[in-house]
């Protein structure tokens, strides 16, 4: 029988690190960059924060404290993902590189760092199995709610989480009201739309693709905190991440460029992605099948948008072009 009280948590577990993923690529793209690469620096987020975690349990000596516990591994991980955000808008705003060709270069390089010095750590803990447990600090990351175990399946369902779950849900909400009610907002938008027309107002097109970009990078580094230090137990294994770093790209597709829309549509795909889980079934390729659906889904959503031809559903007009301002 279909377990829905178990379900749900499990499909909200495995939203986090694809809200975190979008909330940060919807920024970037609303700025005119694409960047591919944010499988590559969630990777870089979640290692950050391990080599953090790390260092504070090794000067810890078994004394351990919520506030550095958390502290440490979220300086790596913001640390890591921004230097990662900067580079891209290096390449991309200041040489003008294809950003196509970037944000996947980035997304290798970021795997390769990442099981560097995953790989080192553990060579350096000589644990017999190639992974690195942090279990912990991944105790303060899954402190719940304290009256989540007292209220039965509401707790279960709403409070039964990690705070940077919340986290997540805050960014995607302050996020949407920034875009949409501010003007940082309406010049970002307007950099993202036509940067000729923007520049020409005074707005510094590099300024705006620089922050959003730097700043959507250190969201997007948090979905791979959160995969490592919550989800994963504080237990780092090279090539753990899997296609999540994609489905948080497809989810922008999906959300049509609104962050808040992002909150249920990656519980959506959450659940789509271990629905094979739950489902009875025998067949190998039918569990496959399934797997793909969170794709099939996006490509749905996409062939529908493209139908309706509304401008506020369509992606940023100068989306993965670089300006050249002697063209305006």
């Amino acid at each position: 029988m279909f377990d829905l009280l178990t379900f749900i948590p499990r499909a909200v577990m495995q939203s986090i690190p694809l809200l975190f993923g979008s909330t940060g690529e919807t920024l970037t793209e609303k700025s005119g960059n694409l960047n591919l690469g944010i499988p590559g620096i969630m990777y870089v987020g979640g290692i950050g924060g391990v080599i953090g975690a790390f260092l504070y349990e090794q000067s810890a000596a078994g004394q351990m404290h919520a506030l550095p516990a958390i502290l440490f591994p979220m300086l790596g991980c913001l640390l890591g993902s921004a230097l990662m955000g900067l580079l891209y808008c290096f390449l991309t705003v200041t040489l003008r590189a294809n950003q196509n060709v970037t944000g996947l270069a980035m997304t290798t390089f970021g795997v390769g760092f990442g099981n560097f010095f995953g790989g080192s750590l553990i060579k350096l803990t000589g644990a017999d199995v190639p992974s690195i447990s942090l279990t912990a600090t991944s105790s303060f990351f899954r402190t719940t709610l304290p009256f989540a175990k007292t209220t039965g399946a509401i707790g279960q369902l709403f409070f039964s989480y990690g705070f940077l779950a919340y986290l997540a849900i805050a960014l995607a909400l302050l996020a949407s009201y920034v875009l949409g009610h501010t003007r940082v907002g309406l010049h970002l938008r307007a950099v993202g739309e036509n940067p000729a027309t923007a520049d020409a107002a005074g707005i510094s097109i590099a300024k705006y693709k620089y922050a959003a970009t730097v700043i959507g990078s250190m969201i997007a580094g948090l979905g791979g905190l959160y995969y490592v230090m919550d989800y994963a137990n504080g237990v780092w294994s090279n090539n753990g991440f899997g296609d999540r770093g994609w489905l948080a790209i497809a989810l922008v597709i999906f959300t049509i460029w609104r962050p808040n829309v992002g909150i249920l549509s990656s519980i959506l795909f959450g659940g789509l992605y271990i629905l094979y889980l739950f489902l009875p079934s025998a067949n190998l390729a039918m569990k496959e099948l399934y797997k793909m659906l969170p794709y099939v889904v996006t490509i749905i959503v996409l062939v529908m948008t493209s139908m309706r031809n509304k401008r506020e559903d369509q992606p940023p007009e100068s989306l993965g072009l670089s300006y050249f301002r002697e063209e305006r």
